[in-house]
């Protein structure tokens, strides 16, 4: 049976109707790949302006590799925790 609010998925329960839930087909479709940073038109810019936009670009650089390295902590801490004992 269609969702009437969007003409999407489906709606799928059990014999004696326990248990409905909600499938989404879009839901398994490729996210479109997005940039998370709108590079501003560097013509534009001049040099002082230009050496401005890599000292940030640097930062936000070391910025991102900071967080990258506390997850892979985490993830590295639990799969030391959730380790399966040898034997």
């Amino acid at each position: 049976m269609c969702d009437g609010a969007s003409g999407r998925g489906m709606e799928l329960g059990n014999a004696i109707g326990q248990d409905r839930f909600m499938i989404n087909p879009d839901e398994d479709l490729p996210k479109p790949a997005k940039s998370l940073l709108l590079p501003p038109v560097l013509d534009m810019l001049g040099i002082d302006e230009l050496q401005a936009y890599i000292v940030a670009l640097e930062a936000e650089i070391a910025r991102v590799k900071a967080v990258i390295s506390a997850k892979e902590s985490h993830k590295q801490a639990a799969a030391a925790f959730f380790k399966t004992p040898p034997g």
